[in-house]
C-alpha cells in the first residue's frame, strides 16, 4: 500500500477519535455545543472524507490499471489536507471566543484543504486519462498471432 494512502487512513482514524472525543465532551458539558462546527468537520471531513481519499488513492489506480499520475502531489495532499483541516477546526473553536478575528484562521485552513482536494481531483483525472490513452493505443496496435505448430512429421 502506498504511504500516502496509509497516511490518509491513519489520519482519518485520528480525526475520528478527536471528533468522537469532542462529541463526548459536548455531551458532558452542554455549553460546549458552541463547538459543533468543529465537531462536524472533524467527523465529516476528517474521518469520512480523509478515509475516502485514502481508499481512493489505494483502489482507483488499480481500477484504472495505471499507476497514479503524481506520487508527489498525493504526498503533498496529505499535508495540505491535515494542516488545512487543523486550521479550519482551530478557527471554528476560536470563533465563539474571538468572533470575526478567527476568520483568517478558518479561511486559511479552508484554502489549504481545498487546494489539496483540487490536487486530488487533478491527480485522479490525469491517472484516468493516462489509463484511457494506453488502452486506446493497445487497441490500435495490430495483433500478431503466433501459431506454434508442434505437430511436425
Amino acid at each position: 500500500m502506498d504511504s500516502f494512502a496509509k497516511a490518509f487512513i491513519r489520519a482519518s482514524l485520528i480525526w475520528f477519535i478527536a471528533g468522537i472525543t469532542l462529541g463526548l465532551a459536548m455531551a458532558i458539558h452542554p455549553a460546549w455545543v458552541i463547538y459543533r462546527p468543529a465537531h462536524a468537520h472533524m467527523n465529516l471531513v476528517g474521518f469520512v472524507v480523509m478515509m475516502i481519499f485514502g481508499v481512493c488513492y489505494q483502489i482507483l489506480p488499480r481500477f484504472f490499471g495505471h499507476p497514479i499520475h503524481s506520487r508527489a502531489l498525493a504526498s503533498s495532499h496529505i499535508w495540505l489536507a491535515n494542516i488545512g483541516l487543523a486550521a479550519l477546526v482551530a478557527g471554528f473553536m476560536l470563533m465563539p471566543h474571538v468572533g470575526t478575528a478567527s476568520v483568517p484562521v478558518t479561511a486559511s485552513g479552508g484554502i489549504l484543504w481545498a487546494l489539496g482536494a483540487y490536487g486530488f481531483a487533478y491527480n485522479m483525472w490525469r491517472t484516468f486519462n493516462a489509463a484511457e490513452r494506453r488502452r486506446r493505443q493497445n487497441e490500435q496496435r495490430p495483433q500478431v498471432h503466433v501459431i506454434n505448430d508442434t505437430s511436425r512429421d
